[in-house]
């Protein structure tokens, strides 16, 4: 058995995501696991590195507790292997259309690797895109499935907004937050990548086969599970490490308090990524969780695509604009201008001197101001005097 073989036999032994599983396969490679297993027989330092790592209090009290444990998990892994057929696997993935990226391929992208014991044995990917390129400038936008016309509105901006900039988009292709970011990064031509809790041959939900096709067409699926395997809730979790560690850093639209898309930010933090927060109003239960993570200072307070890609692009090119409130045509007078404008009333006429005095300036200066505000349309004579334009509010 090869390399690629063992590692789409790991991919039926263990669950996605599981430490022990990959500490074997670190300390001894993926062939030498699966050999242990078929034989039914750990090496003994990792026995003892098991047992040390598990132990808690006193050694004697829990040493049985701990081989009985190690004892159900080899005993797990075995039956599984019974019915693992790698041969099968790869010629279903193949004939699916998706193709087999593992460690040292071209193709895998090397953050995984920050995931240490939780990486995955392997990928499959379907898709014209390449993943380890796509993933090179890539943020990670996830959200609440029973996301607002706010949430998608504003998920969809922002994966057009990072799309158009060339930052693919990374979510996990489930309803509401996902499903809004994928369709607005197929609006550009930058990849989208969605990281899937089943295989890639298995549309999940249902109603998005005709996004997953189009995702397919611009950019890859992505899955650590064998093909036909369906999606369960302990999947959607721990599948979302990976969609942490492919980007650069996470940007969380619409969460509650109890949400999966919270998991997705503690792997990213945990990760040393960048994590940011879309704020909502304050009045919705669904950016409770954005709230509290702003709040806490866990994460960046966000509002646009440009300051997602200041906060995960390079320092001093990325830098997102700053906001600026409207110019008005008042703020091109002058100081001494100004100050005369603002002393004008708005109802009676008054003479030079009373607006000199109320403006604190000369009366030669206020005769010259009040020629240019009257040409500019601010001001108008009246028999008693000036005034300020009834059309002209203070404000312009």
């Amino acid at each position: 058995m090869n390399d690629r073989l063992a590692r789409v036999t790991l991919m039926r032994l263990a669950e996605p995501g599981d430490a022990v599983m990959g500490r074997l396969v670190a300390s001894c490679g993926p062939e030498a696991a699966v050999g242990q297993v078929r034989e039914g027989r750990l090496d003994p330092e990792f026995t003892r590195w098991f047992a040390s790592s598990h132990r808690r209090g006193s050694a004697e009290s829990q040493d049985e507790q701990i081989t009985t444990r190690l004892k159900r998990m080899l005993a797990s892994w075995a039956t599984r292997l019974e019915s693992a057929d790698p041969d099968r696997d790869l010629a279903e993935g193949e004939e699916s259309g998706a193709r087999l990226v593992v460690p040292g391929d071209c193709e895998w992208p090397t953050q995984l690797n920050d995931l240490g014991d939780s990486r995955p044995h392997a990928l499959w990917v379907h898709g014209e895109a390449d993943l380890r390129f796509s993933c090179l400038r890539s943020v990670a936008v996830v959200g609440s499935r029973a996301a607002t016309p706010y949430g998608t509105h504003v998920a969809a901006e922002f994966g057009a907004g990072l799309s158009e900039r060339g930052w693919a988009v990374v979510s996990g292709g489930a309803y509401g937050i996902d499903g809004a970011v994928h369709r607005g990064a197929l609006a550009c031509q930058t990849p989208t990548v969605a990281v899937l809790a089943c295989g890639t041959d298995v549309t999940y939900p249902s109603a998005h086969q005709q996004l997953f096709a189009a995702v397919r067409s611009q950019g890859v699926l992505v899955s650590e599970c064998p093909m036909g395997t369906r999606p369960t809730r302990p999947r959607f979790l721990v599948r979302n490490r990976l969609i942490a560690a492919l980007s650069r850093g996470t940007v969380v639209i619409e969460a509650a308090v109890r949400s999966g898309a919270l998991n997705t930010a503690g792997h990213a933090v945990s990760l040393n990524r960048n994590l940011a927060a879309v704020p909502g109003p304050v009045t919705s239960e669904t950016s409770a969780g954005c709230h509290r993570l702003i709040r806490q200072g866990t994460a960046v307070c966000v509002t646009t695509p440009q300051e997602v890609i200041e906060l995960v692009g390079t320092i001093g090119d990325d830098l997102a604009p700053e906001s600026r409130g409207p110019i008005l045509p008042r703020d091109e007078l002058n100081p001494e201008t100004r100050r005369v404008l603002e002393a004008m009333p708005v109802r009676v006429g008054v003479g030079p001197a009373t607006v000199a005095v109320a403006a604190g300036v000369d009366l030669e200066t206020v005769l010259s101001c009040l020629g240019a505000l009257a040409a500019a349309g601010y001001v108008e004579r009246v028999p008693r005097g000036w005034r300020l334009r009834p059309d002209r509010s203070p404000g312009r």
